[in-house]
């Protein structure tokens, strides 16, 4: 009987380490919150400064987390196309309606996927005047024809390729609120800020892009112009702001997926962020001064989130932040 029971016990063996074996394997799975090719994430930025700022933030709390982040600064075009090529994974700046035009090829082909809830609500993209300008009578769209002397014939755009221009230089084609003549002046943000800024300080009439969020809602005094027949979309140019994956992400890189629908923002917030980057800091800086001072974001965006290898994701954080 004593023999059986030991060879019982010598042939069961074999089973309980491999069940030990089984039984480590998945706990050390269970470890690891995205698969290794997640580590990498690949963002494609356009230079506008609400976009880098929020992808900014986005690369401190991934690079805490233990992900490698790489940004590629771009046009828009191209970082559709790099996610549809899958040289890019992510996109956190796709403005709607202006983006629309330049996106839709992409969503009907089924390259991009568009993230919900938008990570932005309450922002706006239409043209603009500074407040004198207005006060002086260029109130609507139907109006700008009216001081076409003062205006130089220009209205000033943001870089080439861009949604918002390519709506004025349809404009400009179609004669729409008598526009035929003007002449559309294409430069990045920081070019066209600087003209303003020359037109305003010379108190000169100009005709510009404006949106919030912006810090140019801040340091100038402005009005969005209104009548404008939803060419840059309902409500005068009433907007949102949604991140951009390739289509299978979220299946592929839950983690990081997670990450990016908690990371929601208002115009506010995205502007006060915004003022340091354009004071000469950094976005890194800007992130990291802003998770200090601001637990309950930190704490709202990495709910549910963990680091790379499945660990606290808050507690990563924290201390990377306060080092």
């Amino acid at each position: 009987m004593k023999r059986l029971t030991q060879r019982c016990l010598t042939l069961a063996r074999p089973l309980f380490v491999g069940g030990l074996l089984t039984t480590a394997l998945v706990s050390h799975a269970a470890l690891a919150a995205d698969p290794p090719q997640c580590q990498t994430v690949r963002m494609g930025v356009v230079n506008w400064t609400d976009v880098i700022a929020t992808s900014g933030m986005a690369q401190v709390l991934l690079d805490d987390l233990g992900y490698d982040t790489k940004q590629t600064s771009a046009a828009q075009q191209i970082i559709f196309a790099g996610i549809r090529d899958n040289r890019l994974d992510v996109f956190l700046g796709y403005w709607k309606p202006a983006m629309d035009k330049n996106i839709e090829p992409f969503i009907a082909a089924r390259q991009v996927s568009v993230m919900s809830p938008p990570s932005l609500n309450d922002a706006q993209a239409t043209l603009a005047v500074p407040q004198y300008v207005a006060d002086a009578g260029l109130k609507t769209f139907a109006d700008i024809a009216k001081f076409k002397d003062k205006l130089g014939g220009k209205i000033y755009g943001i870089e080439s390729g861009s949604g918002a221009n390519a709506t004025i230089q349809k404009m400009i084609d179609t004669n729409q609120f008598g526009l035929g003549g003007f002449k559309l002046v294409e430069s990045g943000e920081a070019g066209m800020l600087a003209a303003v800024q020359r037109a305003t300080t010379r108190k000169e009439f100009v005709v510009f892009v404006g949106w919030k969020p912006h810090p140019m809602n801040i340091n100038m005094k402005m009005a969005y112009l209104t009548g404008s027949e939803d060419v840059y979309g309902p409500n005068e140019g009433a907007a949102t702001v949604s991140f951009v994956t390739a289509p299978d992400y979220a299946q592929r890189c839950p983690n990081v997926d997670q990450l990016l629908k908690n990371l929601t923002f208002t115009s506010a917030q995205e502007s006060a962020l915004m003022v340091p980057i354009m004071e000469r800091k950094t976005p890194e800086e800007v992130a990291r001064k802003w998770l200090k001072e601001h637990p309950q974001d930190l704490q709202r965006w990495l709910a549910g989130v963990t680091t790379f290898d499945g660990k606290d994701g808050i507690k990563a954080v924290q201390v990377a932040s306060n080092p």
